[in-house]
């Protein structure tokens, strides 16, 4: 028997352009938690996961079509060091992809026709169990198969949850990609690869964008490759360089690019919601099929993107 295509998949092969969602753990902040914490975002999965179904739900009604679990944080590893068994920890991971969905479900009904939405189950990087800045900088050094070992049990309990695609996202390290790479295909699931970049040519441990982008072509079950978390203009900029480097779909969501003094502990520019939007053109143009946002993007953001995407 055929198998079934996956949903993201047959909707980027069909040409359609995806609008993701924004920030969670930047929202859930606003939204007034504290976010101080080792686990981020996913301390929030068994302290008000109301409260991730709402923003969820808030980006659905805002044009999203992609919602992006809150397990970016919930590596197990991460979650057995809080105290919770193995088994409690996998029930965390499939929590956020329920979350998720029951938001979908709601958007569907609010909106009976609506174009199909789906869910894409995050995986952080390792250096986001660490907590101590390196998956801003891909500085630790693990094995290809310590890598698999880790990532393995977030991205199964994602999968056997019901995610329809995973979001390798925010990776820093050359090796943790093809790592990831490894896993997808060993899963035989479908997922996008999204690093984080030094300048537009290297990813932030130094690894050159156009030598991964090789080792990554005819990689099974990859939908698309790309930049997330970094300021929009060098996020273009990286895009420009990847988009010469290969032929997959690509996938771009920087953060909002506001400058941060380290000294006040305040973020020095007003938010521009228009920002996202003032891209997208450009993105497009360069092979973007799923577009959206990352920390301190809003729905407001994401709504103005998907009008400009219209």
């Amino acid at each position: 028997m055929e198998a079934t295509p996956n949903p993201v998949a047959a909707a980027l092969a069909a040409g359609e352009i995806l609008v993701l969602d924004g920030g969670l753990a930047t929202e859930l902040e606003a939204r007034g938690f504290d976010l101080a914490d080792p686990l981020w975002s996913a301390k929030v999965l068994f302290e008000a996961p109301e409260a991730i179904e709402a923003v969820h739900l808030d980006y659905f009604r805002a044009g999203a079509r992609v919602a992006t679990t809150a397990s970016y944080q919930a590596a197990p590893a991460g979650l057995t060091r809080r105290g919770l068994s193995a088994q409690e920890a996998l029930d965390v991971v499939r929590l956020s992809v329920r979350l998720a969905d029951s938001a979908r479900r709601r958007r569907l009904a609010e909106q009976p026709g609506s174009p199909e939405l789906f869910i894409a189950g995050s995986v952080g990087p390792y250096g986001a169990y660490l907590a101590d800045g390196s998956e801003y900088r891909g500085d630790y050094r693990l094995t290809r198969g310590q890598f698999l070992a880790f990532h393995r049990p977030r991205a199964e309990a994602l999968l056997e949850a019901g995610a329809d695609v995973l979001a390798c996202e925010t990776i820093p390290s050359g090796e943790e990609v093809l790592g990831l790479a490894d896993l997808v295909g060993e899963l035989g699931a479908t997922a996008w690869l999204s690093v984080t970049l030094r300048d537009a040519q290297h990813l932030s441990d130094g690894t050159p964008v156009s030598r991964l982008a090789g080792e990554l072509a005819g990689r099974p079950g990859l939908a698309a490759v790309g930049i997330n978390c970094v300021p929009p203009a060098l996020a273009s900029r990286g895009l420009a360089h990847l988009a010469r480097s290969t032929d997959l779909p690509l996938v771009v969501y920087p953060n909002a690019g506001e400058p941060y003094d380290p000294d006040t502990k305040a973020w020095v520019a007003a938010h521009d919601a228009g920002v996202l939007a003032s891209c997208a053109g450009e993105w497009l143009g360069l092979g973007a099929r799923l577009v959206g946002g990352c920390c301190r993007t809003t729905p407001a953001d994401i709504a103005a993107l998907a009008r400009a995407v219209q």
